[in-house]
């Protein structure tokens, strides 16, 4: 009985994702292109690269910047641009969406020489003594994150972004990780320690 409680629930969170279409996707994806780029890879730093991120990952992403707006910012994630994107969107557009930038290819970043020292030992071990978890425990050894857990690809992307949502977590004016994980490790993070971490994922592929 418990294994077959087990399949039940897993097939029933599965089907909260709509099938997306790569290429329905593509042809909704007009209005992304200013901020997130013609091939997914952003034109400014202060946008995320949407290309090769996981398609469930994406998906949600949308689904609560669409429930952040519904709700004034107290469930999901609220972004004032977003809000206005994802207004007219279905859930089916959505998973199209995902599935469309999931099959893009990202660009390969940089990481500037003064950010390798702090932002490796952050990133590879994390700082046991603070309390700080290592981030490859959740997002890889080469930042890569796991689609069937949820943890996102979060290397190449860019630093003044990573930088941004670290802050943001750390400030609790982003509140969509699970378990509030990400708002533990930020909060026991410096300024120094997200710049130089935010700047080391930008090589790390």
């Amino acid at each position: 009985m418990k294994k077959l409680a087990l399949i039940l629930t897993l097939l029933a969170s599965t089907s909260v994702w709509a099938q997306g279409d790569a290429e329905a996707g593509k042809a909704k994806s007009n209005t992304c292109v200013a901020c997130h780029g013609a091939d997914g890879n952003s034109v400014l730093p202060d946008y995320p690269n949407l290309a090769g991120q996981h398609a469930n990952y994406l998906e949600k992403q949308l689904k609560e910047f669409k429930l952040g707006a519904q709700s004034g910012g107290e469930q999901g994630r609220y972004n004032a641009v977003m809000a206005g994107m994802v207004a007219p969107l279905s859930e089916q557009d959505m998973a199209d969406l995902a599935a469309y930038y999931a099959t893009l290819t990202p660009k390969p970043g940089t990481t500037p020489e003064g950010a390798i020292e702090v932002g490796r030992q952050l990133y590879m071990a994390g700082d046991p003594e603070r309390g700080i978890a290592a981030c490859t425990a959740c997002h890889g050894p080469r930042g890569n994150g796991t689609p069937s857990s949820g943890f996102p690809k979060i290397s190449g992307q860019p630093a003044k972004y990573l930088a941004s949502q670290l802050k943001m977590f750390r400030a609790a004016e982003r509140h969509n990780d699970m378990n509030k994980m990400m708002r533990s490790v930020a909060a026991k993070l410096t300024d120094k320690e997200i710049d130089a971490l935010s700047n080391y994922l930008g090589g790390l592929h």
